[in-house]
Order: structure tokens, then sequence, then C-alpha cells
């Protein structure tokens, strides 16, 4: 199944104060072709450009900051990976070049460029942070789940946080191992807005001081302070915590640990910057528990207070049954924490597993997504703090319906309707394939949103395809439509030479397939795809095109905006700007003259006809002039203009609206 991806890997030291960096990070960026997927009328590779701009918001030339990219060179390359930048100062401007540069093309060796990342960060020496944030999953046959377990154990410190981006159920559990098998975080984000949230989320988690990072031996804390704390608090929850203390350091943290803990261990925790309160959230299990301040230098701890996490309690309810794909309503007794969440698995699924959610926030419904295959699931009120589940209601996810309709044919790259019964969910989608194309491959597509009916671009290439209706969760195909694409009859006509510089009237005939398709001029022997000056063709079946400086051999093409594929070709030379044009008679006159002057111009031409002699500016209409004379006589006297530039005399054939001959002159 084709699907999107974008993966960003670094080690986020966040602050309250700024970012710093215990050890060098690593971005590494998914490059591949399905990137430009979209998500809300957005492309993906977009939405990871300005996520990755608030992201390095803080970042200061005190980080050691890289770049890696994979997928961005070549099609189908599982070894298209590579090191943009190397770990050093971090320069903004350069970083953020490198990035708006990057134009998705291939596959997505996930696992590789990981290790990859990995080895650059020397993680079996140093402390090494990776956070991952996709939208796919690996699709060059390693496994991450393997690769985490291998890194974790042979690495100083090796984490690595994981952000998973538009994914389904099914895909979230085949990237989260990666954070779960490293000590890890896992997030979900649907939209852009919760992909800025997830970041934000992850950036906390990676600022957190890693076990075994501190000095030793130890100080003894040297400040007196004082804590207060509730004196308990319901699992999950989040609770305030104030300080008071003589010697108070921004990177000072406070957290919360189970009771008798080892001095350095930590749990949720906040730095205390320059504040004397802030909040911490409560472990997913009940018990005795202290809250910590402890002192940056030396992981000492200078205060402790005790504080009992209870059982937290609420209810969630959903309707008995919803068909495949579509949106249903979720509602809760109470949310114990705002980044708690619903979510839908399958009946019987292990605790932390999780596939549609939504976070509760200060809300007590939502909707969610049911999933793609019918049967027995359960919906899920879990705590966000160890992902717990507090509550659950089953649910019938039922078999979806759905028809959809295509004309039998249609021109390559043109427009065509798509009709289908009925929209299940707004997001899903109706798409053209080749016919036998794998599920979930789709190439052009709409949204169905509240509709019933839309429009398509057919392929470049003729051949049999399917329209299909494809449900979003899941990519899985509800309902096809067979149709044939056939190809396009257009010719192209125009002059078959031209004068350098000057306008060229080319014309087509036919149905243009699409009024994005172009018309355009390019050196003879061009490969396909390449573009010279062109016009769009609109609703026209002519357009003027500029003639290149260069003289020479050039083709004019008729190209499909669908694909790039030329449909007609049309060859003609360029010759130089004073060059004579004959065709089918000739003049002869004085290539220049002064102002006033009377010159003689002598004609021939082909068979028989009413032929006249015509002086023209050379920007003048073909059949309009400053004077002519009927073709009576084998020489005729002219008065050249007064004022000086450029003109032309025309051997025009008025019955066949026809230029048998061009002369220029320059009037000097």
């Amino acid at each position: 199944m084709q699907k999107a991806r974008f993966l960003l890997a670094g080690a986020l030291m966040l602050c309250a104060g700024g970012a710093t960096a215990a050890e060098d990070v690593m971005v590494v960026f998914d490059g591949s072709n399905s990137m430009w997927g979209q998500i809300d009328g957005t492309a993906k590779i977009e939405i990871a450009r300005n996520a990755m701009g608030s992201l390095i918001g803080d970042w200061t030339q005190d980080s050691n900051v890289g770049l890696m990219a994979y997928g961005h060179r070549r099609e189908g390359d599982c070894s298209d990976i590579e090191t943009l930048i190397a770990p050093g100062p971090f320069d903004r401007d350069a970083f953020m070049a490198k990035v708006a540069s990057m134009s998705p093309k291939g596959k997505t060796p996930l696992a590789s460029a990981v290790e990859k990342a990995a080895e650059a960060l020397a993680y079996r020496d140093n402390p090494a942070t990776i956070v991952l944030i996709t939208d796919g999953i690996e699709s060059c046959r390693r496994d991450p789940c393997a690769l985490a377990g291998e890194l974790a154990q042979m690495g100083v410190n090796f984490t690595a946080h994981v952000v998973g981006f538009d994914l389904s159920g099914e895909d979230q559990a085949a990237v989260a191992c990666l954070a779960e098998r490293t000590g890890g975080r896992f997030v979900a984000a649907g939209n852009a807005a919760e992909l800025g949230a997830a970041l934000s989320e992850v950036a906390t988690a990676v600022a957190a001081p890693k076990p075994g990072s501190a000095p030793a031996p130890k100080p003894e804390p040297t400040s007196s302070v004082t804590l207060k704390t509730p004196e308990s608090v319901v699992t999950g929850a989040a609770f305030d915590v104030s300080w008071e203390t003589t010697d108070q350091q921004p990177r000072d943290f406070v957290t919360i640990v189970p009771m008798g803990a080892k001095e350095g261990g930590y749990g949720n925790y906040a730095r205390v910057g320059d504040d004397s309160e802030g909040s911490l959230r409560a472990a997913a299990e009940t018990g005795l528990y202290e809250v910590r301040y402890v002192i940056e230098e030396g992981r000492a701890t200078a205060a402790s207070a005790e504080i009992q996490v209870v059982a937290a309690e609420t209810s969630v309810d959903a309707a008995e049954s919803a068909m495949a794909g579509e949106n249903f309503a979720v509602s809760w007794s109470h949310a114990v924490h705002p980044r708690d969440f619903v979510t839908i698995v399958p009946m019987g699924a292990a605790e932390g597993e999780y596939g549609a959610h939504k976070r509760v926030g200060d809300q007590a419904e939502a909707t969610l997504t049911a999933p793609a295959e019918p049967g027995l699931y359960e919906v899920r009120y879990v705590l966000d703090e160890g992902r717990r589940t507090l509550a659950s209601a089953e649910i019938e996810i039922l078999e979806a319906e759905a028809s959809v309709r295509a004309p039998q044919s249609a021109v390559v790259g043109s427009l065509f309707p798509v009709q289908w019964s009925r929209s299940i969910h707004p997001r899903d989608f109706v798409t053209i394939v080749p016919m036998g194309a794998e599920e979930g491959a789709y190439d052009s597509y709409a949204r169905v949103g509240d509709k019933t009916e839309g429009t398509l671009t057919a392929p470049a290439a003729a051949g049999l395809y399917e329209v299909r209706y494809v449900l979003e969760e899941g990519r899985r195909t509800l309902a096809s439509a067979e149709i044939e694409i056939v190809e396009a009859d257009i010719e192209l006509s125009g002059p078959d030479t031209v004068r350098a510089g000057t306008d060229i009237r080319m014309a087509w005939s036919g149905t243009p397939p699409h009024t994005r398709d172009y018309v355009t001029i390019v050196p003879m022997g061009s490969e396909e795809g390449a573009n010279g000056d062109y016009v769009r063709v609109g609703g026209s079946s002519e357009a003027d095109l500029p003639a290149p400086g260069q003289t020479g051999l050039y083709e004019v093409r008729y190209v499909l905006a669908e694909g790039k594929r030329t449909l007609a070709r049309h060859t003609l030379e360029v010759v130089e700007e004073n060059a004579p044009l004959n065709d089918g008679g000739s003049l002869q006159a004085p290539q220049s003259g002064a102002p006033g002057e009377t010159v003689q111009v002598g004609w021939s031409a082909d068979g028989d006809g009413d032929r006249r002699i015509a002086l023209a500016r050379a920007d003048q209409a073909d059949f309009t002039w400053i004077d002519a004379k009927k073709a009576a006589e084998a020489a005729l006297s002219f008065t050249l203009p007064d004022e000086p530039g450029f003109y032309e005399f025309r051997l025009l054939d008025i019955g066949e609206r026809k230029v048998l001959s061009r002369v220029t002159v320059s009037v000097e």
C-alpha cells in the first residue's frame, strides 16, 4: 500500500529559558514521494516544513545540529539516504534552506535512516536521542522494532521519541515500538495543529535529565527549599506544586517519583525556571509518592513532600454500532487530564494499544472514525500518563456500503465526472488507478466531502483503469467502476519558418483534454517533459508564442498537464531577424534605405491570383499596410516612410489569405 511518510530525528534539549544540547542533534527528513499527499488541502511536505520552523524555534548556535534526508533524489531506491548538514553549530538559514529545497521522490528506508542517524551521533560512545515523526511505515524490508532493540542495547543512553503523523492504528503500532524499546515516548498527531502540539510534548520529554548522565559523586544541596503539594491526587491528573528556595537555578526541576525511589530518579517533571510554582502530572498507578525538588547540578534532592495517588474514575459511552470508516459520537463523564484520549481498538486489545483517537481536552464528547474492518471493538478512555484504560464501552462496526459510477471512457489528461451513492466520511476519496492495482494505491483523487459527485483527471497513458471509492480509514476500497482511457486526437499547425524573436501563431485542432494543457517551444531533440516559453491552452484553439532568439531547429509541442506527456509536435526553423521568408513566392527589395527614398521592389510567384505588394511596419498585422499596390508589373516603386525603423515588404495572395514572401527593410 502506498503511504505518505514524514520523519524528523533530533535531540531537542529544550527548557523554559531556551535550548541547549547535551549531545548532537540529527534531523532526518522524509523525502519519499507520498509526502505530496494532502491533509485538509495542504501537502504533507508543506505541513512538515511549517512544523520544522516551530520545532527549531529555540535552537541557537550553541546547539550542534545536523540534517539527513532520504528518498529525496531517486525513485524506488532504498539506499537513497544523504547527510546534508553534518552536526555542528546550528545555522538556521542554511538549515531551513536545505529543508525548503527538498522535492519528495522515492521510498521510505525508515530503519536504515534511523540507524545512520544513530551512527552519525556516535551513539555507542555518547548519549544520543532521535525524534521520529512519521506518517507511514518502513517500505524497504527492514524491521524498525528489531533495530530499536539493538540500538538501545549497544548505545549509551540511546532514546527514540516517536510522533505518529496521520497514522492508522495498525501503522502506529509498527513505529511506536521504536519509542517503547528505547525508553522514549510515542505521541500521535492527526493534523497540522496536533503535529505542533505533539512536537512540543516530545520536546519536553527529550529535555528530561537522562539516567546516568549526571556527574558523580553528587554534592549535597546548598540551598534551603520548602515544597507545598496537595495531600492526594487522582491518577493521571495535573496538580499544583509550589516552592520557596534561597538559591534557585532555572534548570532545577520538580518531579514526582514513587516513595523511596533512588536518588536521581525522576518521573513527570517541570523545570523551575524563574517561577515559584508549577504543575506536575500524577502517575497512572495508585500508591504513595514523593514530589521532589532536584538540583540540576548533581541531581541532588533538596526537598520532598509526600503525596497519595488515588484511583481516578470516569465512564465512556458510544453507540451500539457504527459503519466502517464513518464518524461516530463518543462521550465521557468527565476529563481527568486534557491530554487523556478516547480511542477505538479491537475487542480485547492489549492495554496501551490505540487506533483512531481524540484528546479529551476540556470537553465531554467527541467523534471518532470507525475502523475499516467490521467486527467487535471497544471504545476506551485512556489516561495519557501511563496509557492506562480507565473505562470502556463495546461497539460493533458494520460493513460499509457504497457504489461509484464513471463514464465508460475518457480522453487522456481530461477531467471526467464521477458519482458515488453516499459519503461515508468526508475524508474518504475517489481515485483512478490502473486496472488491478494493489489495494491502497491511488493517483489523481478527490475527497468526497459531503457531496455525491466530483471530477477526476484521467491519466496520461491510455489503457484500462478503475475508479475506486476508498475509505480514508485503512485505505480500503468499498466500490469500483471500470473506465477506458483513450488517446486524444490533437494536431498542431503553424508556420514552418519564423524569424528569431518574433511571435508565432500556433493553432491546434481537436478538443483539448484539459484547460491547463499547454503549448511550448523547445530545441529539436529535447527530452520529454522539457519546457521553454509556453502558453496554457485554456478554452482557445490558437495562441501566440515568442520565437527563440537563437536560430536553429525547434519543436512546438502540445503537452498534457497530467503527466507532462507530449500529444502533438510541429517542426519549426528559426532564422535570422532580417532573413526573407518565402512561401510560394519571392520579393526582391533593398535591405535598407533613407527616409522618404523611392525604391524598386520586384516579385515572382507560382500560379495566378489576386496578388498585392504591401509596405507595412514590422509589427503590423499581415493584411494591414502603410501602402499597397496590385502586383500587375514585374517591379513596382515605393516611397519609404519618413520615420526611421524596421518595415516589411509583403507579397500577399488576397484570395488565399496568405503571405507568400516577406522582406525586411531598415529605414535609417
